[in-house]
C-alpha cells in the first residue's frame, strides 16, 4: 500500500456563499479555482466552490438553495453535536513563527477577531472563526516529534467553561 499524499479536499456547508467567498478569498487569500451551480431536480440549486489552500489541497463549501432545505443554522460543527467549541476545527500550515505573526497581524488589520499566539509546546497556533462560525487555526510545528510524543499520557488540564485564549475571541 502506498502512503497518502495528504488530503484532496474537505467540503463544508454554508448558507451564505457570498460572505464565505469574501472571507476565504478576500481575508485569507485563497483563490476560488472551481465554482459550480448544480441544479437539483426536486427544486433549487446548490452552489459549490473550491478554494486552493496550497500544496494541491482544496477547501470546498456547498450552499444548498433547495426546496425544503435549511434557511438558517449554526455553522459551527461543534454545537449541533453537543461538543465543546473547538473540538472540530481545521488548521492551515503557517510555515514558521514570522509567517504566523504576519498572518495574525493581517487578520487583525482586516477586522478578524483572532487569539494571541498559543504555544502548545510542540506547535504554535492562532485561532479565529469564519462567517459560518467554523473555528480555523494557522499553526506550525516548532520541533521534531519524539517517541514520548506518540504515547498517550496526561499532558495538561483545561476547562470547558472558563475563558481561554482558544475559545475567547473578545480580545485581539
Amino acid at each position: 500500500m502506498t502512503r497518502g499524499k495528504g488530503w484532496s479536499h474537505i467540503s463544508l456547508a454554508t448558507l451564505d456563499m457570498n460572505a464565505t467567498r469574501a472571507f476565504y478569498e478576500g481575508i485569507l487569500g485563497f483563490k476560488a479555482v472551481r465554482c459550480d451551480q448544480i441544479k437539483v431536480k426536486e427544486g433549487g440549486e446548490i452552489r459549490h466552490v473550491f478554494f486552493d489552500t496550497g500544496a494541491g489541497q482544496l477547501l470546498a463549501f456547498m450552499e444548498p438553495r433547495i426546496t425544503g432545505g435549511p434557511t438558517e443554522f449554526d455553522g459551527s460543527l461543534n454545537r449541533p453535536l453537543g461538543m465543546p467549541d473547538g473540538v472540530y476545527h481545521f488548521a492551515f500550515e503557517a510555515g514558521d513563527e514570522a509567517e504566523l505573526n504576519a498572518r495574525r497581524a493581517d487578520l487583525i488589520a482586516k477586522g478578524v477577531k483572532v487569539t494571541p499566539v498559543v504555544d502548545h509546546e510542540w506547535a504554535k497556533s492562532i485561532y479565529f472563526k469564519d462567517p459560518n462560525g467554523l473555528m480555523i487555526e494557522f499553526s506550525y510545528i516548532t520541533r521534531d516529534f519524539t517517541e514520548d510524543d506518540g504515547r498517550m499520557q496526561p499532558r495538561f488540564e483545561m476547562s470547558l467553561f472558563d475563558h481561554s485564549p482558544i475559545t475567547d475571541f473578545r480580545d485581539h
